[in-house]
């Protein structure tokens, strides 16, 4: 698996260089601490809203570093590994007319920050969007590549072809449930780094951290020493990021950036990121302890 940075210049005229997302993990382990990846999904509370969260996540316009790396989520109609959380704003977005083409706007707008983002998507969006057209469209807009949360390497033919050609990282998951043979292969097949989910279910905060999340990451670690590892599924706080990020070389964070959100528009104040800025100060503050 390659952990490098790779540098393409992807066709067309508003193309912007693709860097690996594994530079975020690397200028995180410089600074002597495990990266910080951000999620938010694109749509919520609209369009333009996600776009001014993502750049928020980012730290734009805050007093603070924001995450090394964000995910841009892709709202989906049958989101089965998606918590209630995360399910509501997809939902809401998806009621408010987004489209699968807003997703490389978002891109855009993290990579004006000069943050890394690649995008957290369910395989059938990309197929019907086409494979080619996907990756050729997710390059010129800046991204850094897919997580494809139900696409598995034995299956992605037509995806490790198309992000060879434009030269995007592929971002496989393994559970605590994976064979040593299934996180072997996994690895092979991931360029970048590898998304461990902490637990077996959706996503969701959590009061603690997952016991099975250091022997997950273990067991990656001796199977292919070389795969940057990101733990998500679960964590909400400062205190539990530092605890994280003392065995992973990242962790993942979406669903207490969404609550926010929600809470926001709850109280009728969708654009107001105090509640959004307030948790990214935590969770950054956690993984530089």
């Amino acid at each position: 698996m390659s952990t490098h940075l790779h540098e393409t210049e992807p066709k067309g005229d508003s193309a912007l260089s693709v860097q690996s997302s594994a530079g975020a993990f690397a200028a995180a382990r410089a600074e002597g601490r495990g990266a910080l990846v951000g999620y938010l999904p694109v749509g919520y509370p609209s369009v333009p809203g996600s776009l001014a969260a993502l750049k928020a996540l980012c730290g734009d316009g805050g007093d603070g570093p924001g995450v090394d790396l964000v995910e841009v989520g892709l709202p989906y109609s049958d989101p089965m590994m998606d918590g209630p959380v995360i399910q509501q704003a997809g939902t809401r977005a998806l009621q408010r007319g987004v489209h699968t083409r807003d997703v490389f706007a978002a891109v855009e707008a993290v990579r004006s920050t000069g943050t890394p983002a690649v995008v957290m998507t369910y395989w059938n969006l990309v197929d019907r969007y086409g494979v080619e057209a996907f990756a050729r469209d997710l390059a010129n807009a800046g991204g850094s590549g897919l997580i494809t949360p139900d696409l598995i390497p034995d299956e992605a033919g037509e995806w490790l072809a198309a992000s060879d050609t434009h030269g995007l990282d592929r971002v496989f998951l393994v559970s605590p449930s994976s064979s040593d043979d299934r996180i072997t292969s996994t690895a092979a097949a991931c360029r970048g780094w590898m998304y461990a989910t902490a637990v077996m279910g959706v996503t969701g905060t959590r009061t603690a951290s997952s016991s099975a999340a250091p022997a997950l990451v273990a067991r990656v670690r001796s199977l292919a020493p070389e795969t940057l590892v990101a733990v998500g599924l679960g964590v909400s706080t400062g205190d539990q990021a530092a605890e994280v990020t003392g065995f992973a070389d990242g962790v993942i964070v979406g669903s207490a950036f969404v609550k926010a959100l929600l809470a926001a528009e709850a109280a009728g104040t969708p654009d107001d990121l105090t509640g959004l800025r307030a948790i990214l100060a935590d969770l950054v503050e956690g993984v530089r302890r």
